[in-house]
């Protein structure tokens, strides 16, 4: 794996380090980039996937695991405690839009309750110097201005957006009113190899090509997201991490991350069919609900106050996406 440049490599050699959410899609890639910069990292893991990119990538073989829940309070400040952590990773959450309509409750549960169940063992944890927030560009809900900067007032409505807007909210009170040096990242919709929630258009759309399938568009295929490489997601959170470390000032901000290069659902679909030579032609189904219709971020603040930019153009990200998807459905079907 190619590894964009760390701006302090030294910041993380020998750095404990504790990701929640690290079977997921950014948290797989993020643990891979920790290991390699020579972090100390431990894992919160609910749910054992072996399929995920941590597993795959046997990331998880050169990490210690802790087996639990993320609302689980008392198991975290034992964690933090016992393993001595100095930087907190939370990118646990339930992130499936369509799963938080039909399971409003343990989405709450989970993103909210979850986030502050953590922020309290951080606040009660004295070694914690950093801790990392993920939140989402949902957290806007659905603003009149395009695009939204970090000025955007905070307003989800449906269940997964009004999650991500309390998310944030509690983040940023602990950082308020107790101190906890915690920075929030709102990132566009993130893509890459290790995504197997098949119903997202990135990984849906490759496999259906692969298979020989027209790729299905749930929607009618014209609202608007940003499309955020996921290498490029996860050196965004560690360099985050290390300007915190550089100036604890920082805490109770908010980053947009984002190419900023919005593009139709539509256009991402073909894109991808260019990218594998395919001519089939996308099926639109015209039936998504409670989503928004254009969304995109506005990214000055980061590029400004934390010198950061993506590594990768949206093709360059299709490109390395598509080889591990053809890779992985390759071993899949193997081993079945």
């Amino acid at each position: 794996m190619e590894q964009a440049p760390s701006s302090n490599p030294a910041f993380w050699r020998d750095r404990p380090v504790f990701v929640t959410g690290a079977t997921g899609l950014v948290g797989s890639w993020l643990v891979r980039r920790l290991v390699d910069l020579g972090a100390d990292v431990v894992c919160l893991v609910r749910d054992w996937v072996p399929q995920s990119e941590l597993v795959r990538s046997k990331a998880i073989d050169r990490v210690r695991v802790v087996r639990g829940d993320i609302c689980d309070q008392a198991l975290l400040e034992r964690t933090l405690g016992e393993y001595e952590i100095q930087t907190v990773m939370h990118l646990a959450a339930q992130t499936i839009v369509g799963i938080a309509n039909r399971n409003p409750v343990s989405t709450f549960q989970t993103n909210i309750g979850g986030t502050w169940a953590l922020l309290e063992a951080c606040r009660r944890s004295p070694k914690v110097s950093g801790v990392i927030v993920a939140s989402s560009d949902k957290a806007y809900g659905d603003a009149e201005k395009l695009p939204y900067d970090e000025n955007t007032p905070l307003m989800g409505r449906h269940p997964y957006d009004a999650s991500k807007s309390c998310t944030d909210l509690v983040t940023q009170s602990y950082a308020s009113t107790w101190g906890v040096p915690a920075v929030i990242t709102r990132c566009g919709n993130f893509y890459g190899g290790g995504d197997l929630n098949w119903n997202r258009i990135v990984p849906g759309t490759i496999r259906s090509i692969l298979r020989g399938e027209r790729p299905i568009i749930r929607s009618d295929g014209q609202f608007v997201r940003d499309y955020f490489y996921v290498e490029d997601g996860a050196a965004a959170y560690t360099l985050v991490a290390e300007r915190l470390g550089e100036n604890p000032d920082l805490k109770g901000h908010a980053f947009n991350l984002s190419n900023e290069k919005p593009v139709t659902v539509v256009e991402l679909v073909e894109r991808i069919l260019r990218g594998m030579g395919s001519k089939l032609e996308p099926v639109i189904q015209n039936q998504a609900n409670n989503e928004i219709r254009k969304q995109y971020l506005d990214a000055t603040k980061a590029r400004k106050m934390l010198q950061w930019g993506p590594s990768f153009t949206i093709d360059e990200g299709l490109a390395r996406t598509i080889r591990w998807y053809t890779d992985f459905l390759k071993q899949e079907g193997a081993a079945t």
